[in-house]
């Protein structure tokens, strides 16, 4: 993969992979959208759906990592759980906290939705094995605490 894209005789500025993340986050948000509508789901809670592939969280990170109030995430799980897709489960450390569980039949709903998101996987396709590689590990590096980054390197790919 050469260093500068064809075109472009300089490194891009940080201006301009903001301008690209944000239109690839845009698309990827859009393709994410339309695969969660497919499911009947609204995208913040197949995005809950997703975030719990992980593991379990309380009910309190969840709002943090969706970056919403605490109140919606209620609604969220609630509209979740009444498909069984979610459950609740007291905490094994302090029986006051709910983790949020997801279900055999929520994992297969957010893998479905994930299945369906034909633009961002024919933009993969694309990718041999060492550029989707490269790209894990730039991104793991962009978004450290995320995914892929060096708190999170052993999440599911």
């Amino acid at each position: 993969m050469p260093a500068n894209p064809p075109n472009q005789a300089h490194p891009p500025t940080k201006a301009e992979l903001v301008d690209r993340l944000a239109a690839s986050f845009g698309l990827y948000y859009g393709d994410f959208t339309l695969a969660a509508a497919t499911a009947g789901l609204t995208a913040s809670q197949a995005k809950t759906l997703s975030v719990l592939r992980s593991s379990p969280a309380p009910m309190r990170a969840l709002a943090t990592t969706l970056a919403c109030d605490a109140s919606n995430i209620t609604g969220i799980v609630d509209r979740l759980e009444k498909r069984e897709l979610v459950r609740r489960e007291p905490s094994a450390t302090d029986r006051r906290v709910k983790n949020v569980v997801l279900t055999e039949h929520g994992e297969t709903t957010i893998d479905a939705i994930r299945a369906r998101m034909h633009t961002t996987l024919a933009g993969l396709d694309t990718l041999d094995d060492a550029e989707r590689t490269a790209l894990f590990t730039l991104l793991g590096r962009v978004y450290p605490d995320g995914p892929g980054g060096p708190e999170g390197s052993e999440t599911k790919r």
